[in-house]
C-alpha cells in the first residue's frame, strides 16, 4: 500500500521537505527501515539509528538538519505519539475482505445488509439483523437476531454478538470478543454465605449447605459511535435493562464488563479490567491493567486508575487511584515508601533497644552499688 510522502504529509496535516514524490511502502524504526520505508526518528535519541539504516525519508522532530542525515525528504510533526495514528492509519491495508456477501455465508433473508458491506465465509447473521452500509465482517462472525450495527463497521473474525445488542456507526471489534452473552447472576433461597460476609465485613453465622439458581438475562448491550472492543472481550447483556458503552470508549483485550454495567463516553479500559454487575463508570475515565471494579459502585468522571487497582467504593470526579484497596495515588505510594523502610526501622528499633537494656542494667548495678556503700557507713 505505497504512498508517496506528500499525501502522507497532508493526511497529518504537517510540514513536508524536500522530494515529496517518494514512496513509501511502510513504516519502521530508523536502525531497521529500508529505502521503502519511512523511519520514524521523532525524537533526537533515535537520530543515531539513521546512519545505521538506509531510509530516504523519516518523521522528524523540529529543527533537525534531514539533509545532514542524508535524507531525501523529511517529515516534521509538533506532536509525535499523536502523528502516529495519522501514519499507521495510512499505511495500514486493513483486513482482506472480499467486497459482497461470500456464497458461504448464512444470511436470514428478513436482514438488512447495507451498501458496500463485505461479508466473510462462515458469518451466520440472524433474523431482522440490520447492518449499515460499508460494513466489514471476517469470517465465523455470529450476530444473532435483531442487532442493529450502524455504518463502517469492522468486525473480525470469531467475534459472536447476541440478540438485540444494537451498536452505533464506526464500531470496530477484535477477533473472538463476545458481545451480549447472559450475565453472571445467581441467587440462594435464604441469604447466603457471601451475603453474609459482605454485610459482616468477615463474621458469619450458622454455615449451612445451599444451592444456586440462574437469574436469566433479558436486557441487552448498547454501544454508541466509534467504540472499539479488544480481543477476548466479554460484554453481559443486562438482567433487565440493557449493558451501555458511550461513545468514543476504547476496551483492551480480555476486558470484561458485567452485567447492567454503564460506561461513559471516550473511556480507556485496558487488558484484563473486569467490573462487576451495575457498577457506572462516568466520562474519560481511563483504567491501567487488571483494575477491578466491585458491582454497585460509582466511579466518577476523569477517575484516572493505575494498573492493578481494585476500586471497592465510589470514586469521585478527577481522582487519581492505585492499589488494593484504591487510595489516592500519591498516599499509596507514600504507604509502600514507608513499607520499604520497615526493616531499616525494625533493625534501628532493635539496637535502640538494645541500648535502653544495657542502660537500665547499667543504672540497675549503680543502684545496687549505693545500696552496698550505704550498707557499710
Amino acid at each position: 500500500m505505497s504512498q508517496t510522502l506528500a499525501e502522507i504529509a497532508a493526511a497529518l496535516g504537517a510540514r513536508l521537505e524536500g522530494d515529496g514524490t517518494l514512496l513509501v511502502a511502510g513504516a519502521a524504526e530508523p536502525a531497521m527501515a529500508g529505502p521503502e520505508h519511512l523511519a520514524l526518528a521523532m525524537d533526537p535519541k533515535y537520530a543515531a539509528g539513521l546512519s545505521k539504516g538506509k531510509a530516504r525519508a523519516a518523521v522528524l522532530w523540529e529543527g533537525a538538519d534531514w539533509a545532514g542525515m542524508g535524507l531525501q525528504a523529511a517529515i516534521f510533526v509538533a506532536r509525535p505519539r499523536y502523528a502516529m495514528a495519522g501514519i499507521t492509519r495510512a499505511l495500514d491495508p486493513g483486513p482482506e475482505i472480499a467486497p459482497g456477501i461470500h456464497p458461504l455465508a448464512v444470511v436470514d433473508p428478513s436482514a438488512r445488509i447495507g451498501e458496500g458491506a463485505a461479508i466473510g465465509p462462515f458469518v451466520t447473521i440472524g433474523r431482522a439483523v440490520r447492518i449499515g452500509r460499508g460494513a466489514r465482517i471476517a469470517a465465523r462472525v455470529s450476530i444473532e437476531a435483531e442487532t442493529v450495527i450502524g455504518v463502517d463497521a469492522l468486525i473480525l473474525s470469531g467475534v459472536w454478538i447476541g440478540p438485540r445488542v444494537v451498536i452505533g456507526d464506526r464500531f470496530i471489534c477484535h477477533p473472538n470478543a463476545v458481545i451480549g452473552s447472559d450475565g453472571f447472576s445467581f441467587v440462594t433461597p435464604e441469604k447466603s454465605g457471601a451475603e453474609e460476609i459482605r454485610e459482616t465485613l468477615g463474621q458469619r453465622g450458622e454455615i449451612r449447605p445451599q444451592s444456586w439458581t440462574r437469574i436469566h438475562s433479558i436486557g441487552n448491550v448498547e454501544i454508541g459511535d466509534d467504540v472499539e472492543i479488544g480481543a477476548t472481550a466479554t460484554i453481559d447483556r443486562g438482567t433487565i435493562r440493557a449493558t451501555k458503552i458511550g461513545s468514543g470508549t476504547k476496551l483492551d483485550n480480555q476486558v470484561h464488563l458485567g452485567h447492567n454495567v454503564e460506561v461513559g463516553r471516550d473511556c480507556l479500559l485496558c487488558g484484563q479490567t473486569g467490573i462487576a454487575g451495575s457498577a457506572r463508570i462516568g466520562d474519560r475515565v481511563v483504567m491501567g491493567g487488571q483494575t477491578g471494579v466491585v458491582d454497585n459502585v460509582f466511579v466518577g468522571d476523569d477517575v484516572i486508575a493505575g494498573a492493578g487497582t481494585k476500586i471497592m467504593s465510589n470514586a469521585p470526579k478527577g481522582r487519581v487511584l492505585l492499589g488494593y484497596p484504591a487510595i489516592k495515588m500519591e498516599s499509596q505510594i507514600a504507604n509502600w515508601k514507608h513499607i520499604r523502610r520497615l526493616g531499616r526501622m525494625n533493625d534501628q528499633l532493635a539496637e535502640l533497644r538494645e541500648i535502653v537494656s544495657e542502660s537500665r542494667q547499667g543504672a540497675a548495678a549503680k543502684n545496687d552499688e549505693s545500696y552496698s556503700d550505704d550498707d557499710e557507713g
